[in-house]
């Protein structure tokens, strides 16, 4: 029998792991699972190597809890270890195995996906545990090793008397975790983190029902079975190459994801990739609409199959946190308990990677069934279009299958747009005029009056749209973008070359000043010679001022100092209508005051801009009227 120190820098390690080290002490059972796993999968890669000379049969590692005894069993069925390699491993904290073994074998051993967490990742075990005994056997020819500590920096090694291959962890749990010796909590744990390993892992038996034999007579009572209860899926589908699975099986994959998610994702990107770095994955497109509030973190990070986090931030370009899926890079570099990113050139290549390589997919999908894409777009498009205000690499691609919808459900890309228009909606310096609405059911009346004239309009309705907007108008000088309801469409709400004005100029100062005696600061009266046809009072918006405050409402306040903007608005009235002459007729003030405001109302009624107080008076003042 042995005792002694481990070999430590500091005088007592266990205080530091329980209170710094590790962040959540849940990920105990993570790391001695993953090292169960990585014990198996260096077994196989020696045997493959024809460096041990062992079978390797069908090895699991096997979870049991002993609430009784408060003890948590760890078993696995891997390379083992020696009394001299348990002394070097364990009790030397600051040297790992791994780094050893991957050293010893890295040419070999590159795509074995061997982890080898020792050291640091055991001791996560005295989080949770006030003693820890490891009976392990190499697979070498050498007797079994017993290690127990109890905490302290002092160990115990002696002889065990087991006979088989691999390494039993025994976790004596301290009176503040007794919650670990739950079924239900362990169950939890590993299918959080241990879903996915890539050695089978058995956590309790499960009773099934065998099949009715066909000649069975009636009363025949259906025989069942106890089996090992295999609570994690070795081989998911990312591991996998993209032309070994079918649609059908990326959905099925999705639902093992998401039992919960009831929808089907619109489609999936496969990430496969081996240099400059390691990355596998699959990410859904699910359907989004155009909420900026969707919950994100929905992405798992995997390192080998071991889940690390939900926070991809980092790794996954912003843009693309609002989509769900698995990415497993053993690249990514984490600090000691795997539940952060390090800061490392390394990850800035992998956002890159992804970022380009959904672009490519999108390209793709447009081009080989543009219909299809199209009737996904509006599920899609606030991803995309987050994308391209979020990530120039992204805009660069964006242009060749990002869609700008009409409010008739028809879709152009930007240069098809621009061929659509050129010969009709230019302005007097030659630039490019996409008229587009917000809200279709809102600006009906102004998309109608732009479709009576021949206009194409958009449908551009994202709360991003106005940040977007800015952006492509950078980038395409001949282009500007004007919402319908905007004081920019001067050929929707001015007269035309041959419009005359039925009012003198006098008149319409003196129209001009009744209007003003009576209509909220807020709004900017404007005398129009139109149609007398057209609507005598019509409400337009300062382009400048109301895209800004769009921005400075949906995130870009910080970014353009507007803050609280005020509210602007343009009164435009018709000279030419029936209305406009008689209330500058009106030589009663309080029927001229009326007409004003019943008019005024009602073409804030047709903007949405008709609420509280105002909305209930225009109600009694109309209800008055027809008496």
């Amino acid at each position: 029998m042995t005792t002694g120190k481990i070999n430590v820098s500091v005088e007592n390690i266990f205080p530091l792991i329980k209170k710094f080290l590790y962040s959540d002490h849940e990920i105990f059972l993570r790391e001695l699972v993953s090292n169960g796993t990585d014990a198996t999968l260096k077994l196989k890669h020696l045997i493959s190597i024809g460096e041990a000379k062992v079978e390797y049969g069908n090895p699991i590692i096997e979870i049991k809890v002993d609430k009784e005894g408060k003890k948590i069993h760890i078993t696995d069925q891997g390379l083992g270890m020696t009394a001299d390699e348990v002394e070097k491993y364990i009790n030397q904290v600051a040297f790992s195995g791994a780094e050893e073994f991957l050293d010893k074998y890295k040419d070999s051993a590159k795509d074995s996906g061997i982890i080898g967490h020792f050291g640091l990742g055991f001791y996560s075990a005295f989080m949770v545990a006030e003693k820890v005994e490891i009976i392990t056997k190499s697979y070498k020819d050498e007797p079994a090793a017993h290690w127990t500590c109890d905490g302290s920096p002092e160990f115990t090694l002696e002889p065990a008397d087991k006979t088989s291959r691999g390494t039993e962890i025994i976790l004596h749990v301290a009176e503040d975790s007794l919650e670990f010796l739950e079924d239900s909590k362990i169950s939890g744990l590993l299918n959080k983190y241990n879903k996915f390993m890539p050695i089978p892992i058995k956590f309790g038996t499960r009773t099934e029902t065998l099949p009715k034999p066909e000649d069975a007579p009636e009363d025949y009572i259906n025989e069942t079975v106890e089996t090992d209860n295999i609570i994690n899926n070795p081989n998911p589908a990312w591991t996998k190459q993209p032309s070994e699975l079918s649609d059908e099986d990326y959905k099925n994959f999705y639902r093992e994801l998401y039992p919960m998610q009831f929808e089907e994702p619109l489609f999936n990107i496969h990430l496969n990739v081996d240099y400059p770095f390691n990355l596998t994955g699959i990410l859904y497109f699910p359907k989004l609409g155009s909420d900026m509030q969707i919950q994100k973190d929905k992405i798992q990070l995997y390192q080998n199959q071991v889940y690390v986090t939900d926070n991809v931030e980092g790794i996954v370009p912003e843009f693309l946190t609002m989509l769900k899926g698995v990415i497993d890079s053993p690249d990514i570099p984490l600090n000691v308990s795997r539940s952060g990113l390090q800061a490392d050139g390394a990850v800035k290549k992998i956002s890159n990677y992804i970022t380009r390589k959904v672009a490519d997919k999108l390209k793709a999908l447009f081009n080989e069934n543009r219909d299809d894409f199209e009737q996904k777009w509006n599920d899609i498009k606030i991803v995309l279009e987050y994308g391209m205000l979020s990530e120039d690499k992204f805009y660069e691609k964006a242009g060749a299958f990002v869609l700008y919808p009409t409010v008739d459900d028809t879709y152009f890309t930007l240069e098809e747009l621009k061929e659509k228009l050129k010969d009709n909606q230019t302005d007097k310096d030659g630039k490019l005029v996409v008229l587009y609405a917000g809200n279709k059911d809102a600006q009906h009346s102004y998309i109608e009056t732009a479709k009576a004239k021949g206009y194409e309009v958009l449908l551009l309705d994202s709360p991003i749209i106005s940040h977007l907007i800015q952006k492509i108008e950078g980038d395409n000088k001949d282009v500007t973008f004007v919402r319908v309801d905007s004081d920019h469409i001067d050929n929707l709400i001015k007269k035309d070359e041959n419009t005359i004005s039925k009012l003198s100029d006098q008149e319409k100062e003196t129209l001009k000043t009744s209007l003003e005696a009576y209509i909220p600061k807020a709004y900017s009266v404007q005398l129009e010679a139109m149609d007398s046809q057209a609507a005598p009072f019509l409400i337009t918006q300062p382009e400048f001022m109301r895209r800004m405050k769009e921005m400075s409402q949906s995130g870009g306040g910080g970014m353009f100092g507007m803050g609280n903007m005020p509210e602007m608005y343009n009164l435009v009235v018709n000279t030419n209508s029936d209305l406009a002459s008689n209330i500058l007729n009106t030589e009663d003030k309080s029927t001229q005051e009326n007409l004003v405001k019943q008019a005024l109302d009602l073409a804030k009624l047709s903007q949405n801009l008709l609420k509280g107080e105002e909305l209930t008076a225009f109600v009694k003042r109309s209800f008055d009227l027809i008496k």
